[in-house]
């Protein structure tokens, strides 16, 4: 029985926060921390806080779509973001932090339209939904020590998810899902 697998990258502020709950799902087969959509190649970490790399912190997904499929991805995706924040995400502020979807094709473009389109009719945000629907470009792996840092750092990684502001945005918004 062969797998299929494809490719899904979202920018969705600080990507500590982004990996644990693609991490939870079925069919997710990796999760990787990253940076996309700036000029630099293979940029570090300090670059990509200076602001002058053009890139965004972000997560890459490798995905098998015939047990978590794109639309479901998508929809994970906008209950970890505030999509009405056009200046980062929750504390963490700058080009950097900024949400976006990367799509990698055609198919993946029209479905993340078509979900943001369902998000603004939805009424659960006042402000228009600001996340914009990008082409992907490289993405360039993040240091190790960010990769899955809920793991490796528990304690520091709950205290900063509160602290940021973006549990409780969620739980606002969402209910904690």
């Amino acid at each position: 029985m062969s797998e299929k697998k494809e490719i899904a990258t979202f920018a969705g502020g600080c990507f500590w926060c982004m990996v644990k709950p693609f991490d939870e799902q079925p069919g997710i087969k990796k999760v990787v921390s990253g940076y996309t959509g700036g000029h630099t190649e293979n940029p570090t970490y300090e670059e990509v806080c200076s602001e002058t790399t053009g890139h965004r912190e972000a997560v890459q997904i490798t995905f098998d779509p015939d047990i978590y499929p794109y639309e479901k991805l998508l929809e994970l995706f906008w209950q970890q973001i505030d999509p009405t924040d056009a200046g980062g995400q929750f504390a963490d502020r700058g080009s950097s932090y900024r949400a976006a979807i990367y799509y990698h094709n055609e198919e993946q473009k029209e479905l993340a339209e078509a979900s943001k389109k369902r998000l603004e009719e939805s009424g659960v945000f006042q402000k228009p939904i600001v996340t914009e629907i990008l082409k992907a470009e490289p993405f360039y792996e993040a240091e190790g020590y960010h990769q899955h840092f809920y793991k490796k750092n528990p304690e520091h990684y709950g205290r900063y998810r509160v602290g940021s502001g973006r549990q409780g945005f969620l739980n606002e918004h969402w209910g904690g899902k």
